[in-house]
């Protein structure tokens, strides 16, 4: 007999937003035995209805996440197996659509009921049908166009800390980066949080080609484990049957680590490092390397924010995540750091779909800013300074309005001539120490009359 004829009634725990129910095993070899993953219909008699999923199969004891949380639900609740796992709609019409972590429509549109369903949480492309990464995902943000380029199937995360403004710079890049679609999921985001990305994608006209996923915070937990996955989901159908170029974004991972954290403490599991499960990697792992480039179809290309508590890069997310990725992003003082970032994918794309002199500018910029650095520490130590730390000094506040400030946005050329620029300002021709005919054609004169240096 089909599962979802049959109503199972003995339910033997509540813990959280978890069920304990007892199914018996079917009394023939043709009935439908429970699946782990496969979707259920919790009913109480005082009206409660909830979905849940199948997180763990112990004998005959089955664990069920209850979607919308357990409060309100009782002992006399029943439980209806559906036979499939959780699907998500996978249409056209699901772009300029927002949907809550258990896939149902969260704005105001029209119904999507009748639209085809699939499966979320499958496994990674075959890498038999992936491509070299070789193409770059322009974003017009200096300090990632320049300095570490984003390739297409890049997995990256920005690390950053709590009161910057990192969901501000997702948030751009979303907008301004030359992708067809862009799938964004968010995690346990506050209201204000979750407006601001609905405005900003709305007020810039891109819109139409995004599609989200957003769990509040005030939202159950459960329903945050479920978001990446259905992002995922979306993005992968769009990128393999659609040859679309998509960019998925997600914030923030931390609160994701947290939501499998508390419903592994609810199922009794045994924590590993700071209360976090011992599959925290696997789990990670399982999400972002559904980034790829498809030698038949698109790309999909994930970038994430992932919070550390404390600004401890040792916590277990950021240190999990750091393992898995391609490189990071790090965020703070409202600035893209160009020391802690790294972009270990853009070798494959710098010089190559880029100017010829990207690498040049590139490693000559940051030897100088490292240099000014070292330059203000000794003017803050009153060391005397030479002529050349004052135009050091110089040419890092210049590098940290023209580059580093997040609000900065210029095309990728226009970024490298203002390096160039930037140089000439500050330094010699033959202090640059690059080659002569990269120097001889892109390097500006500057009017004899202008002054060049000025006080630092």
């Amino acid at each position: 007999m089909s599962h979802t004829l049959v109503r199972y009634s003995k339910v033997v725990e509540i813990v959280g937003d978890l069920l304990k129910v007892l199914v018996p095993p079917p009394v023939s070899e043709q009935g439908q035995r429970v699946a782990f993953g496969d979707l259920g219909m919790v009913e109480d008699p005082s009206g409660f209805k909830s979905m849940a999923r199948v997180i763990r199969l112990e004998g005959e004891l089955v664990s069920l996440q209850v979607f919308s949380g357990t409060k309100g639900l009782s002992t006399q609740a029943s439980v209806r197996f559906l036979g499939h796992p959780m699907r998500v709609t996978y249409s056209p019409n699901v772009l300029g659509r927002v949907f809550r972590g258990d896939g149902t429509p969260f704005d105001n549109g029209p119904g999507l009921a009748q639209d085809p369903k699939i499966e979320i949480d499958g496994p990674s492309a075959n890498p038999a049908r992936r491509s070299l990464a070789s193409k770059m995902v322009r974003t017009d943000v200096p300090m990632i166009d320049i300095f570490n380029s984003l390739v297409e199937s890049q997995k990256i995360p920005i690390f950053s800390v709590a009161g910057e403004p990192y969901n501000a710079l997702l948030a751009r890049i979303g907008i301004q980066a030359d992708a067809d679609i862009v799938v964004f999921g968010g995690l346990g985001l506050i209201f204000d949080d979750y407006h601001f990305f609905l405005r900003r994608f709305e007020d810039a006209g891109v819109f139409a080609r995004t599609v989200m996923f957003v769990n509040l915070a005030s939202d159950p937990v459960v329903e945050r484990l479920l978001v990446p996955d259905m992002a995922l989901a979306v993005a992968e159908r769009f990128a393999v049957e659609e040859g679309k170029r998509v960019l998925v974004l997600m914030s923030d991972m931390t609160a994701y680590a947290d939501a499998m954290k508390e419903v592994g403490i609810a199922m009794e599991a045994v924590p590993s490092n700071r209360g976090y499960m011992g599959d925290l990697y696997s789990q990670l792992a399982r999400r972002y390397e559904k980034a790829a480039d498809f030698k038949v179809g698109g790309s999909l290309t994930i970038l994430t924010v992932t919070t550390m508590p404390g600004g401890d890069v040792t916590h277990p997310v950021p240190d999990n995540t750091g393992y898995i990725t391609e490189g990071q992003f790090y965020l703070h003082d409202g600035m893209l750091d160009p020391f802690g970032s790294l972009s270990r994918l853009k070798q494959h794309v710098v010089g190559k779909v880029t100017r010829e002199d990207h690498s040049q500018i590139m490693n000559t910029m940051i030897r100088f800013y490292s240099g000014a650095r070292d330059a203000e520490q000794k003017q803050a130590m009153a060391f005397d300074l030479s002529e050349f730390d004052i135009r050091l000094i110089r040419f890092g506040n210049l590098f940290r309005e023209r580059f580093m400030d997040i609000d900065v946005s210029i095309p990728l050329e226009k970024g490298l001539d203002l390096c160039w620029q930037t140089l000439a300002e500050c330094f010699n021709r033959d202090e640059l120490l690059m080659k002569e005919n990269l120097i001889d054609k892109y390097l500006p004169t500057l009017d004899e009359d202008a002054p060049v240096l000025a006080a630092a």
